[in-house]
């Protein structure tokens, strides 16, 4: 068995690309969230809104051939896969290019414009706006295809589209890929392109937030006045590297992937089961050898959906008692659907290597029917923890579950 420990963190998000710019945000109490007058013509669409990213450009160093293959998710993903490969001083470096680096992300949705073209001919009959890379901007595993391609990776390709844990399977899938010996590097994440069709699935679940003329007070997630979630979009990678090869390299380590469960509810595909989300978190205890005890902060899915927070605070008092610190970013940024497991992640650790944690925004008034919990709120609190674990709960009935160690 290898151990895997992260070299490189990166992400692109409402609030900034750089955990400096994302950390004054969250600090300053302000969040990602805005009202989208743009929806305006969905008449049908409740909610107005979303956390997208306003400012995002492709940078001027991508070519148009590059470029012409990728939607805006995998734009996205390449962006925060090269600020990945750049912290961990392996961009240009060939030996990402001989086999020994692949790729595991994912999406939920895709690249729609194309999925949208493909409807018009299906409704139409005509080809307007598909050309030979439409497919390719679509395709389930766009992300991953894209991040090898533009990197010239040619180790395994494991695309994780599975909704809200596409970004948390790509790194726990890739964490596995090296502990059991297969390569020695990975670039793992997920990323999700902002569209109305998104608020739509959750629109017609009664699920969104209707705070349209106050977009800084929503979403709400643990708290007894929330109304539903808020989509945002983003992307997030990590470089995962076997120990022993990032030592040989000089490498700098943020820290040590310890511990993976996966699960599925096998129940229903869209209410959260309490018994199977404790046991994802129990199967990441076991795969790391400790108890619950050692785990020192969660950093919860956190969606503000009644059934979601509820369940999974549940879960997580069940397995750690009243005692767990908890909190969730979405409150900042929305639901980032596929690259919320990544960019959570790469929170966790920053959080963790800083001694400091982002507070859950909005969270005025704990719902009661939620789990007894250390629920972070106000101020960024001060601690120190070894070990920090970051939870993902999606439709379908998809759990992860993810343990990080500080690395001394």
């Amino acid at each position: 068995m290898k151990r895997v420990v992260v070299t490189g963190m990166a992400g692109i998000t409402s609030l900034g690309s750089d955990w400096a710019s994302i950390e004054a945000n969250f600090m300053a109490g302000r969040s990602g969230i805005r009202r989208m007058d743009e929806w305006d013509r969905f008449t049908e669409l409740n909610t107005r809104l979303a956390g997208p990213i306003d400012d995002f450009a492709v940078p001027a160093h991508w070519t148009r051939k590059q470029l012409r293959s990728m939607g805006r998710v995998s734009r996205l993903a390449v962006g925060a896969a090269e600020q990945a490969l750049q912290d961990a001083g392996l961009l240009g470096n060939p030996i990402i290019r001989d086999g020994r680096m692949g790729v595991a992300c994912g999406s939920s949705t895709r690249s729609t414009d194309e999925i949208k073209a493909f409807g018009n001919m299906l409704l139409n009959s005509v080809a307007e706006g598909l050309n030979a890379n439409s497919y390719v901007r679509m395709m389930p595993h766009t992300t991953a295809a894209n991040i090898s391609i533009f990197f010239g990776l040619t180790g395994r390709l494991i695309p994780t589209s599975s909704a809200c844990t596409s970004g948390s399977q790509g790194i726990g899938y890739a964490y596995e890929a090296i502990k059991f010996g297969r390569l020695p590097l990975m670039l793992a994440g997920g990323a999700e392109e902002l569209c109305p069709t998104e608020a739509m699935v959750f629109d017609a679940l009664y699920a969104t937030s209707l705070k349209n003329d106050a977009p800084q007070t929503s979403p709400r997630p643990y708290d007894n006045g929330r109304d539903g979630l808020v989509i945002g979009e983003g992307g997030g990678m990590l470089v995962l590297e076997a120990l022993e090869h990032a030592q040989a390299r000089g490498a700098h380590i943020h820290a040590e992937i310890v511990g993976f469960g996966s699960n599925a509810d096998g129940q229903h595909t869209t209410r959260p089961e309490v018994s199977t989300m404790r046991r994802a978190m129990e199967l990441a205890l076991e795969d790391a050898g400790l108890d619950a005890a050692a785990i020192g902060y969660v950093n919860g899915h956190g969606t503000a959906t009644e059934q979601g927070d509820i369940a999974e605070t549940l879960a997580t008092h069940a397995l750690f008692g009243a005692r767990m610190p908890i909190s969730s970013q979405k409150s900042f940024l929305g639901h980032t659907l596929g690259a919320c497991g990544a960019l959570e992640s790469w929170f966790s650790i920053e959080m963790m290597n800083r001694d400091r944690y982002v507070p859950t925004l909005n969270l005025d008034h704990i719902d009661p029917r939620c789990g007894e919990l250390d629920y972070l709120r106000g101020e960024f609190r001060p601690m120190h923890n070894d070990y920090v674990m970051n939870n993902n709960f999606a439709f379908g009935g998809v759990n992860t579950s993810l343990i990080f160690r500080r690395w001394a």
